[in-house]
Formats: C-alpha cells, structure tokens, sequence
C-alpha cells in the first residue's frame, strides 16, 4: 500500500484530505440538521445542503476506489487528482467571497471553517498532485 504513495507521508496526507472531505460529506448528508443549526441555517435549505454533500461523497468513493480497488492503483489518475484542487481552490475563492466581501446571508453563528477547511484541503491536494506525480502523469 506504501508503494503506490512512494511512501507513507503521501498517504498520510491522501487518507487526511479525503477523510476530511468525508466528514463533511457525513455532515452534509447524514447530520443536516445539526449541521444546519449549528449554523444558524434554516431547515429550508437542507436538499441543497445534501446536494453539495453528495458530490463529495463521490469524491470520497472515486479516492477509496484508486487507493484501495484499481488494480493500477494511481497511475495516470491525474484527472482526478487535477480535478480534486480546482473543486478545492474553487471551494476557497468561492467561500473566501461569500463570508468576506458579498455577506449574503451570513448570521451570528457563520463561521470562518468555511475559509480555513478549503485552504488546509488546498494544501494537501498541491502536496498530492506535485508529490505524487510521478504517478499519477504517467
């Protein structure tokens, strides 16, 4: 298994980033009302909270299928992992706009996690996608 990540700090970071995506999804999906409240969000907006929660579910079984399943294991995925930083950055400008500038919508209980969650996920896909990509290039 350490192989395929050329060595553990690789996979340290791939079961990291998508067990945080999973988590959100989980929180999306499964916990929508307490993720709702704990927000100061409505009930009213909880098919759209679980239809961004289950794109990330998708994520989450397409990282367990390459790490875990394909026999290739991560060689010439670079389209996902490409696809996985720009959701990401696109998440980050997205949200940074959204809690910094635009305002729309913000209560007492919005919190900066909508910030500093993407930017840590940035992170860790620019470390998989220059770290792995002898890999995943191929």
């Amino acid at each position: 298994m350490i192989d395929k990540f050329n060595n553990l700090f690789y996979l340290t970071i791939y079961l990291a980033h998508f067990i945080i995506v999973g988590s959100y999804a989980y929180q999306l999906v499964f916990d929508t009302k307490k993720f709702l409240k704990g927000r100061g969000v409505d009930k009213t907006a909880t098919l759209i909270t679980r239809f961004a929660g289950s794109f990330m579910i998708g994520i989450v079984l397409m990282a367990v299928y390459i790490a875990f399943i394909r026999s290739g294991g991560l060689n010439a995925t670079w389209a996902f992992f490409n696809l996985v930083f720009i959701i990401n950055v696109s998440i980050l400008i997205i949200n940074f706009y959204s809690l910094k500038i635009d305002k729309t919508g913000l209560t007492r209980k919005t919190k900066d996690d909508g910030i500093y969650a993407p930017l840590i996920l940035v992170i860790l896909s620019a470390i998989l996608c220059y770290g792995l990509a002898d890999k995943i290039y191929v």
